[in-house]
């Protein structure tokens, strides 16, 4: 690939979708805030920044990998941020699940220097992103989105499209993070309740993910839930109270209420407050556990 490609981001879930891109045969420079991150990628042929900008070629593209909106912001809007390089023709493709007002906000602030903003917001934990098996999200300008498609194909398994105002792929990403969230703590509940009746967890999950609950979320999320195995940490709980946060924001904006959502909010505060925030956000049925009277 003669393409460039700079790579912002490199946590838990940025490294291994760049390390993909990489794989695809694209030219590759990364910034991480912690650039004892970035060893493994140069080692594999990628080119180290120092600043956000390093990284950006003018008119090229740049994919963006980070944890919440002030990241974003940072990485983009600062002194030496990627939107101060990018110019006319380039685009930005964040990946990140922010707020649907920033990703709004972004799209003005690209469109204002001449380039685009994508929001291409996934789905799947570290090991997909790993097994390029992520479901990508996406929405903004036509001609960027077909640009940049190898290089979100180089990342996941199957792209879906909402449009061209970005802010609409960050609502179907909260959206999906809350029915996720949803989904673990009412597996938590019934789980919690058979326990207590003297029944084998692992039977009762069993049985429902091999009959009417066989879908991804329930069989993955709902092993980890009945076993009470909780490693490894693939989203912790203090980023899952970002999301429910902005899932609460979001619906404040549209007038309607949330309950389960602030139901959720609160489940996960408690979780932080009990010292879990850096756990998976799965373990977040531990307070439905506390709760039951259940160690």
């Amino acid at each position: 690939m003669t393409e460039s490609i700079g790579f912002i981001g490199l946590g838990n879930m940025g490294h291994p979708m760049a390390i993909n891109v990489l794989k695809a045969g694209y030219n590759m420079k990364v910034y991480n805030r912690d650039l004892s991150k970035t060893e493994k990628i140069v080692e594999a042929g990628a080119k180290r920044g120092i600043r956000p900008d390093d990284v950006v070629e003018r008119g090229g593209i740049a994919v963006s990998m980070l944890a919440n909106d002030e990241a974003l912001e940072a990485v983009t809007l600062g002194h030496d941020g990627l939107l101060s390089r990018l110019g006319p023709g380039g685009v930005h493709v964040s990946m990140s699940t922010v707020s649907p007002a920033l990703a709004h906000k972004m799209h003005e602030l690209h469109e204002k220097e001449g380039c685009s903003y994508v929001a291409a917001p996934v789905f799947g934990r570290p090991e997909a992103a790993a097994a390029q098996q992520l479901w990508i999200v996406e929405a903004g300008n036509a001609a960027a989105k077909e640009r940049v498609r190898p290089v979100l194909e180089a990342m996941g398994q199957g792209i879906f499209d909402f449009g061209e105002d970005p802010s609409h792929a960050n609502i179907v990403k909260i959206s999906g993070n809350f029915l996720i969230a949803s989904a673990m703590e009412s597996m938590g509940e019934i789980f919690t309740l058979a326990e207590k009746n003297g029944i084998d967890r692992t039977q009762v999950f069993n049985m429902l993910t091999q009959t009417i609950f066989g879908s991804p979320i329930y069989k993955n999320y709902g092993q980890k839930i009945a076993e009470k195995n909780f490693q490894p940490v693939g989203f912790p709980i203090q980023l899952a109270l970002k999301d429910i946060n902005l899932v609460l924001d979001a619906a404040e904006q549209a007038r309607m209420p949330m309950p389960f959502a602030s139901q959720l909010h609160d489940r996960l505060l408690s979780g932080i407050a009990k010292g879990r925030g850096e756990n998976d956000w799965a373990e977040l049925t531990r307070g439905i556990e506390d709760e039951a009277g259940i160690e």
